[in-house]
């Protein structure tokens, strides 16, 4: 392996099937949000026991790690409609398309190690607000991995489709200062 396996980066862009808009949220909307965050009752996330430093609240569906299974959870709540518009928009399906939606609050220190999404969820979108990051990914291939950075703005919103959702694997640094994301999902047939 060798230092461009480990840092090589796609510029603005990620894998096949990625899409990125910046500015996808005003600062309006992100600064309610982010106050309206502050009332929820958000757990550690638990991962088969283990609790991560992130920590989490599911609207509408949620996959259980224990049981490997895919839950019913709260009720999308009306304040989260505006931005599940603008999610919608960029994976190019109606709003009530997008049924599960975890919201996630990453302290200092705070990231996502190397995952996919569950493969009961189809489509991925995602709303960064607070403090901006870096959105990793790679795959694997003979001799090492492919590699892509993608830098994640502040109010901004990307999808992961196609090979970006089924194919590579993605992970967050952690954080130096306060996150939300918002992430919206369909599910599969």
């Amino acid at each position: 392996m060798t230092q461009t396996d480990l840092f090589q980066t796609s510029g603005p862009y990620g894998p096949e099937g990625f899409s990125y808009r910046p500015e996808a949220i005003s600062r309006d909307l992100e600064r309610d949000l982010m106050r309206r965050f502050e009332t929820l009752p958000f757990e550690a996330f638990d991962f088969h026991g283990f609790k991560g430093h992130r920590q989490v609240v599911y609207f509408g569906w949620r996959y259980d790690f224990t049981r490997a299974r895919v839950e019913t959870a709260e009720p999308i709540p009306d304040f989260l409609e505006p931005a599940r518009a603008v999610a919608a928009d960029l994976a190019q399906v109606p709003p009530e398309a997008l049924v599960q939606v975890l919201i996630n609050r990453y302290g200092p220190g705070a990231g996502i190690g190397w995952h996919r999404d569950r493969p009961q969820f189809g489509k991925v979108v995602g709303l960064s607000l607070g403090a901006s990051t870096p959105f990793r990914f790679r795959r694997g291939r003979p001799g090492g991995w492919d590699r892509r950075t993608v830098p994640v703005e502040a109010r901004s919103a990307y999808l992961l489709d196609g090979e970006a959702r089924d194919v590579w694997e993605h992970s967050l640094s952690p954080v130096a200062t306060l996150r939300y994301s918002i992430t919206f999902r369909t599910l599969r047939p």
